[in-house]
């Protein structure tokens, strides 16, 4: 009997064998390289991961699936944490970590910038998610779909959408289109050595309210001068910002 997906945790249970082939070839498993999986399901890329792999990790809330897990696979193989990757502290799984998923679609935004604080602990990172979300995520400033998560994501990481996914490649199908998506960490020194939390801080402000202007938006933080002084156009808005003017707003907050 196959399990019943659960509206609760954003179940679509990806079941096309030529995509689930396709994904495996993007993420080109080496036998040695430490995976974990976000949200395993059913275990159909699960299966297909461990056919190079000799052991992976694997993140599980729903306890039906991670009980089957257990029965399909010892844990020599397959090491399970059983509950909500979001409340994962994901410096308690071994360094040099691949990550990948099909993430629920309902805490993807989310999760996002909870993996974002563990960046370094990364090799890279694969995932299907709404096609949606990887436009925003690899979106460049004064277009519509730029914005926090544009932002912060490319801080730490460099997004490469990698082909889309029809709802019809799931079980049952979304509403929506998916995409696979790659990040890989970006060197420290290509960061720009913001504070992380400052830079959080930032772009929450100025996103927080997109129609206002950076002088009204940043207020409480940044003067209308010290934005002229950092060669912002304080009359802008938060989406004309690129990605190192952030950083540069950041930075002067740390002076």
């Amino acid at each position: 009997m196959r399990h019943i997906p659960r509206k609760r945790f954003g179940q679509h249970f990806l079941a096309d064998a030529a995509i689930l082939d396709a994904i495996v070839e993007a993420i080109n498993p080496g036998a040695d390289d430490v995976f974990v999986e976000i949200g395993p399901g059913e275990g159909a890329l699960t299966a297909r991961m461990l056919a190079t792999v000799a052991r992976m990790h694997a993140v599980e809330i729903d306890r039906d699936l991670a009980s089957a897990l257990r029965r399909k696979y010892g844990s020599g193989q397959l090491v399970l944490i059983e509950g909500d990757a979001l409340d994962l502290d994901f410096s308690t799984l071994p360094a040099g970590l691949r990550v990948i998923g099909n993430l629920p679609y309902n805490i993807s935004t989310a999760l996002m910038f909870h993996l974002c604080a563990f960046a370094d602990r990364f090799v890279d990172m694969h995932f299907m998610l709404q096609k949606e979300v990887v436009e925003r995520m690899a979106a460049v400033p004064s277009t519509p779909a730029y914005g926090r998560l544009s932002v912060m994501t490319q801080y730490w990481f460099e997004v490469q959408p990698l082909f889309r996914v029809p709802a019809a490649a799931f079980r049952p199908p979304p509403k929506v289109e998916s995409m696979m998506v790659r990040l890989t960490p970006r060197r420290a020194e290509l960061r720009g050595q913001a504070d992380a939390g400052l830079l959080k801080r930032v772009v929450t402000a100025a996103f927080s309210h997109r129609r206002k202007t950076l002088r009204n938006a940043l207020a409480g933080l940044l003067t209308e001068s010290k934005l002229v002084e950092l060669g912002v156009n304080p009359g802008a808005r938060a989406e004309n910002l690129s990605l190192n003017d952030y950083v540069a707003l950041s930075r002067h907050l740390e002076l």
